[in-house]
């Protein structure tokens, strides 16, 4: 099977990275179901990436639908250890303008009905979240952004991701200013939480295509104008992913994240109860940590 270390899951707008060559369709079973879409894994800048279509292509599925698990599960069974996700979002802050792109560093999840861990029916883990996107590699994209020099982005903010697929009330949106959160979407939970407990580093493009409802002066938030800015956005996304591809080290060696090690003392579970399913079902994600 193809293998990458990048991994690339493109949000609304973003179905195909273009400049991947030597490509290969890969399908992948994972015992958290089917992901999203086929991965398409190939060259992007000369490093080996995957990318996935989170929504699958052609949009199919809403955000409550997308099988985040078995898209975590996938990207890492190919040996990707770092991903990029791409996510249309609203703006909470009169600062931050449609066509910004936006490099969050916190969360605040507001969903309600989406599986949200690997570990479960009978195995515990728990893992260290204060920091939910990967510093390190918050960082790269941020210093990406800032050599390309002709984008507009901002490094750090909270994205308070809501279940959808419904836009928020007026009064939603006013509570989530005032608890200091900047961007709002709903797909980067539970991506982020999944990420972590299977150790890869995980960031995200935030694309900024509207006003939320708070902005009294704007029309009300609609597809037709998140689809009118996505274009622009998904644009200068593909750019720093570019750019990422050419100029992250091609492991994690220098990392100055704890990414790679986050399940190392997780498991709460004693290792007599876990059952041999569960050992199988889990050994991409543990290693050798259930032994002994």
């Amino acid at each position: 099977m193809a293998t990458a270390r990048l991994g690339i899951i493109g949000g609304s707008g973003l179905y195909a990275m273009p400049g991947l060559i030597e490509t290969e369709q890969v399908e992948i079973t994972t015992p958290f179901g089917a992901p999203s879409d086929t991965l398409t894994v190939g060259l992007l800048e000369g490093a080996p990436i995957a990318f996935l279509p989170r929504h699958g292509r052609g949009h199919r599925l809403s955000p409550g639908e997308v099988p985040s698990r078995a898209n975590i599960y996938a990207l890492k069974s190919l040996g990707v250890e770092r991903i990029i996700s791409v996510s249309a979002v609203g703006s909470l802050r009169e600062d931050i303008a449609p066509l910004d792109l936006v490099i969050p560093d916190q969360l605040i999840d507001r969903t309600k009905a989406r599986p949200a861990s690997f570990f479960s029916d009978g195995v515990v883990a728990h893992i260290g979240f204060a920091d939910p996107f990967c510093p390190d590699l918050s960082g790269r994209l941020a210093g990406g952004l800032a050599a390309l020099g002709d984008i507009t982005f901002h490094r750090g903010g909270t994205y308070v991701c809501i279940e959808g697929p419904q836009f928020s009330t007026k009064a939603e949106s006013r509570l989530y200013r005032q608890w200091g959160c900047d961007i709002i979407g709903m797909t980067a939970l539970p991506e982020a939480k999944l990420a972590r407990e299977a150790e890869l580093c995980y960031a995200t493009i935030a694309c900024v295509t509207d006003y939320d409802v708070w902005h009294e002066s704007e029309q009300p938030v609609t597809v037709e104008m998140v689809v009118a800015n996505l274009s622009r956005n998904v644009a200068n996304a593909q750019r720093i992913i570019r750019e990422m591809a050419r100029t992250l080290p091609a492991d994690r060696a220098g990392a100055t994240c704890g990414c790679a090690t986050a399940l190392a003392n997780a498991v709460m579970t004693a290792r007599e109860l876990i059952s041999p399913e569960q050992r199988e079902r889990l050994a991409l994600l543990l290693g050798d940590r259930l032994d002994g």
